[in-house]
């Protein structure tokens, strides 16, 4: 029983090892929209596997053989290790991102304001987004 729930647990694993792998794949090729892990059916696997592994415990992983232990420990390994590698990619892509959108608004912003030094007493004023942040 505990071997079955295992081998379970591992396959589960191996599915979502594959969906993050290919989602690591899609950000470095800049093709966001082909991540596996976007897709309904991986979601389910998803929520599968912590079901299935909520359900194990030291003691069932001491009962099965040595093989599907040391299976469970490299596969378990193997997760943590690509899905660590998927966030670190993750948070490349949305920093570059979100950089890019202030670079264009500070853009926006420094093309806005208009210096027009008329007189001494002329104070350029910063305009659009930035008027509501200030208190004048």
């Amino acid at each position: 029983m505990s071997s079955e729930r295992i081998e379970r647990v591992i396959a589960l694993a191996e599915r979502l090892i594959a969906a993050l792998e290919a989602d690591i794949a899609a950000l470095e090729n800049g093709q966001p929209q082909a991540m596996k892990s976007l897709d309904p059916e991986v979601q389910k696997i998803s929520a599968l596997y912590a079901r299935e592994a909520a359900g194990l415990n030291a003691a069932m992983a001491q009962a099965a053989p040595e093989t599907v232990r040391n299976r469970l420990m490299a596969t378990t390994a193997r997760f943590r290790e690509v899905l660590a590698h998927q966030a670190r990619i993750v948070t490349r892509v949305r920093n570059a991102g979100e950089g890019i959108v202030q670079a264009v608004a500070q853009e926006v912003e420094r093309r806005r304001t208009i210096v027009r030094p008329y007189g001494q007493s002329y104070k350029a004023r910063p305009g659009g987004a930035m008027l509501y942040n200030t208190v004048t």
